[in-house]
Parts: structure tokens; sequence; C-alpha cells
């Protein structure tokens, strides 16, 4: 009898061994994520003043779960259990998604200085030729006269302006033309194209306020500005941040109390193992 007692006794030692075990899992799981979602926070927080710069949002999913007993199994002959049981193990970040809602504008006054108030993007040809896009567009001419964002990049599809130009007039519609010092009639430079896509927030983020086409987000559409969601350009203006102080340091504390939480789960579940661990 005292032998199967101990066996008894040793058995339930296991499963609740492998229940805290399971518990430091879910904790650790949940201090992954939060960890990510304090990344995601911080990147927004340095990013608060660059110009054109989208938001990102943390979106956390949780794990699957162990079906312990099923809602509708028999509980008797003629009775069935009303609910089931079903122990989760955790959460994991399934996304880091960009929220492109449009920023404030920033008047400058500077004639290069291009908004888009809507959906759209400016396009960028890179040195070796690939089209990448961007909101941020603070522009200027370099010393052939050519309009290049701040990395020396041109803007799609190439515009020239002429030598002595004095003035700039960039239309809602893209229309960009220059008048010269002593000249009586504008230069037409050419109409700025802005670039659409079905799912934005699948773009892939490559630094120096680009974007690059991924498969999610579907090739870009070339529009004219003011057309349809392509939104017209504010000539003078940038476009600031999207992100919010106040609503990230409100984020940030949330996640800090997430993670401190997970943290003392972590913490008693040990001290459950090391109470398993001194029966005798």
């Amino acid at each position: 009898m005292t032998k199967i007692f101990l066996m008894t006794i040793s058995l339930a030692t296991m499963q609740e061994a492998q229940a805290m075990l399971k518990a430091l899992h879910t904790a650790a799981s949940g201090m992954s994520a939060q960890e990510t979602n304090v990344n995601t926070i911080s990147n927004n927080i340095a990013n608060v003043n660059t110009t054109g710069f989208k938001r990102g949002r943390t979106e956390i999913d949780d794990l699957t779960y162990e079906t312990v007993q099923e809602a509708g199994a028999r509980s008797s002959a003629s009775t069935t259990y009303n609910v089931g049981t079903q122990v989760g193990s955790g959460a994991r970040v399934s996304s880091v998604r960009k929220e492109f809602t449009n920023g404030a504008p920033q008047i400058t006054n500077n004639p290069f200085d291009l908004m888009i108030n809507g959906d759209g993007f400016f396009g960028v040809i890179m040195p070796n030729g690939e089209l990448k896009f961007t909101r941020d567009g603070s522009f200027n001419v370099d010393a052939q006269g050519q309009l290049v964002n701040k990395q020396g990049y041109k803007i799609y599809p190439g515009f020239s302006f002429p030598p002595n130009t004095s003035t700039v007039s960039i239309s809602e519609d893209g229309k960009m033309e220059a008048f010269t010092k002593g000249g009586a009639t504008p230069t037409e430079v050419g109409q700025m194209p802005i670039f659409t896509f079905v799912n934005p927030v699948g773009l892939k983020s490559t630094g120096m306020n680009l974007y690059q086409i991924s498969l999610s987000s579907g090739q870009p559409v070339q529009g004219i500005p003011g057309m349809d969601s392509a939104g017209a350009i504010m000539q003078g203006a940038l476009e600031a941040s999207n992100v919010s102080p106040m609503t990230e340091m409100t984020d940030l504390i949330r996640a800090q109390r997430a993670y401190e939480m997970n943290s003392k789960v972590m913490g008693v579940a040990d001290q459950m193992m090391q109470t398993i661990n001194n029966i005798r």
C-alpha cells in the first residue's frame, strides 16, 4: 500500500512539473512578444521627427492550445460537457504593420519640398536602376540640374531644370515649370507621377525613407496627382511623421507592465517547481 501511495505521489509530481514547465514556456513567449513590441515602439519614438515616417504597430497572436476536454464530449451516458478545457501555450508576434495615415503638413516654403495629400508615393530611381518609393518629398537639384532626393537619387522619371532657374512652380497635378532669369515665359520641365498600391502595408522598408515592392504589396500603379486616391501635391511643404508621442508612451507603459507580469509568472512557476522538487 505504501509503495502504491508513493508511486501515486511521484506521478502527480511529474504532472505538476510538466505543467510548471509549460507555464515557463508560455510566460517566456509573452516576454518575447512584448520585447518586439517595445522595439517597435522605440523605433516609432526614434523617428518622431523623420519626414514622411509611418509608425509601426505590433500585432500579436495566441499560440496553439492543448485540448484536455472537448466541449460537447460525453460526461455521462445522457449528458455532455457544456464547456471544454483548453490550455494555451502563449503568444507570438504575427506582424509589425505600417500605418499609412497622413502626417501633418510642415510648411517650409522651399520650392523643391513636396508633400502628397493622399495615399500615393514618389518614385525614386536607385543607382542600379531599381525603382523604389517614398513619402519623403524633401527634394533638391544637383549640379546638373536634376531633381534628386537627399541621397542624390533621381526622382522618377527624371527631371532636368534649365540653368539660371530663378523660380519653380509645381501644381497640384504635378506639372512643373521653371522660370529663368530674364525669361518671359516658363519652361515646362515635366509632370511628376504618383504611385499607389493595392496593399501598401505589404511594402518592405529598406531604410532612408524608402520602400520596396513585395509579393504582398502588388505592383505599383502609376497615376496623375490629384486623380482617384493618388493625392494632390503640395509645394513648399513636407509631411511630418504620423507618430503620436502620447500614444507611444501609453503603449510603452502597457508593454512594460505586460513584460513585468510575464516575468512574475516565470518567477512563481520556478518557485512552484522548486517546491515540487523538494517533495520526497
